[in-house]
């Protein structure tokens, strides 16, 4: 799933933009989205090395998680999409969709195993996922917030990780496996700031190389390796956010 919460800790170093870090921008809050992200503290930056109690991780009510939630794509896609909101034992069924498209509102321990922003209860991260990643990709993070909800420690669930990949019972992306995360109210540091609007695109057993990524210039960027998930997630910035106006530049 999401990678991009994975390169967030640092507002992102990228590899190939001769160590350029990408400028931060104060996040804008506008409307109800306010109350969406009411009870999430940004006031400092903290590394996280355990989980928080479970109540930091929740919003305020699953009206507002849906909210957040459709704000991942353009109206078009969203408003059609299943929404998944987390409680006490994972993600749950909110809205019944139409479009084959999954939104939820991703924690962050979908990110890498040995990235800081990991056990941050400040991120939040709107995501719509097409059906090919619904399927193949949506299954994985599901299963990994079961974990954590379980109280499973990285070390045990990098164990595990292994053991599906030993048994061939890891589920790898589907061809076309992609999602939207183009919120304007994303929360994806431990900074509680965001990046620009992006596509992602999942790709099992695969090379930057082979997609361009991270070299100067490219719009494909590869933040951090995902192991031992054998899954790269490769980011394209987009130029317009979900309700349709437009980013700044890069």
């Amino acid at each position: 799933m999401s990678n991009y919460l994975r390169n967030a800790s640092n507002i992102l170093r990228f590899p190939g933009l001769g160590g350029k870090v990408m400028r931060r921008r104060a996040i804008v809050l506008t409307g109800a989205m306010v109350s969406c992200l009411a009870t999430v503290s940004v006031a400092r930056a903290t590394d996280y090395h355990a989980m928080a109690p479970i109540e930091q991780y929740m919003m305020a009510s699953p009206a507002d998680e849906i909210a957040l939630a459709r704000t991942a794509a353009p109206s078009s896609i969203s408003a059609d999409a299943e929404v998944l909101v987390l409680g006490p034992r994972g993600y749950t069924t909110a809205v019944k969709g139409k479009n084959g498209f999954v939104c939820l509102v991703e924690r962050a321990w979908d990110a890498e195993f040995g990235n800081p922003v990991f056990w941050s209860p400040i991120v939040r991260g709107p995501d719509c996922l097409n059906p090919a990643a619904v399927r193949s990709v949506l299954p994985h993070f599901l299963e990994r917030t079961r974990w954590v909800l379980a109280g499973l420690s990285i070390p045990e669930m990098i164990k595990r990780t292994k053991a599906e990949l030993a048994a061939k019972t890891y589920v790898l992306p589907e061809p076309g496996a992609m999602s939207f995360m183009m919120s304007k109210v994303q929360l994806l540091s431990n900074e509680g700031m965001h990046w620009h609007p992006h596509l992602m695109f999942f790709v099992a057993n695969t090379s930057n190389a082979d997609f361009g990524a991270n070299l100067p210039g490219s719009p494909v960027f590869h933040p951090f390796p995902s192991a031992p998930d054998p899954v790269a997630t490769f980011l394209v910035p987009v130029g317009m956010w979900s309700d349709g106006t437009p980013a700044p530049a890069m």
